[in-house]
């Protein structure tokens, strides 16, 4: 393809190279400013949530609704624990001394 665009381009050497580099430029910028922001609401880019649910919008969920496994009771007492997470959620910070949270 871009020997195809290169054969095509009139002129020289120097006319070619200019006329590419103005090319590029032109698709460079009908993406930049056209392509990528008709596309990024269709893109799940901001769709991330960390943590537990208390991290959700609350507006965005129905209140109504039920969270799997709160209040249902398990026979195994540590099942029913919350899970404790490796790593400090409030630092960005490692903790020299190993794992956040060993004693």
């Amino acid at each position: 393809m871009y020997a195809w665009i290169w054969r095509k381009l009139p002129g020289g050497l120097w006319s070619k190279l200019t006329m590419s580099l103005v090319l590029v430029a032109a698709v460079g910028s009908l993406l930049w400013y056209v392509v990528f922001p008709w596309a990024t609401p269709l893109l799940p880019f901001d769709d991330v949530q960390v943590g537990g649910t208390s991290q959700v919008d609350p507006n965005s969920v129905d209140q109504d609704a039920t969270v799997p496994g709160a209040g249902e009771a398990s026979a195994d007492p540590d099942e029913s624990a919350p899970e404790e997470i490796p790593y400090s959620t409030t630092s960005n910070h490692p903790d020299p001394g190993g794992l956040a949270g060993d004693d």
